[in-house]
């Protein structure tokens, strides 16, 4: 429950603020209203493990090392 005098404290200070603000305030309260994680708990992925073929784990990792371990030192 909300305490009386911070619900007041939070309605002067979003008075104070630009509509672009006011909306940010909005949107970041909603997030925090936001109850329970998200995703499935681990071990309902459990039944999944060992599933991929081996050619196919193999064939990501070649994947993800020949595209995502090079740095490009002239990038920026």
């Amino acid at each position: 429950m909300l305490n009386v005098t911070v619900k007041k404290e939070i309605i002067n200070q979003i008075g104070r603020l630009n509509y672009e603000h006011q909306r940010r305030v909005l949107d970041f309260a909603r997030a925090l209203a936001v109850t329970g994680p998200k995703g499935i708990p681990g071990k309902q992925l459990l039944s999944f493990a060992g599933t991929i073929p081996a050619d196919d784990l193999k064939a990501m990792k070649q994947a993800i090392e020949d595209g995502c371990e090079k740095v490009d030192l002239n990038e920026w």
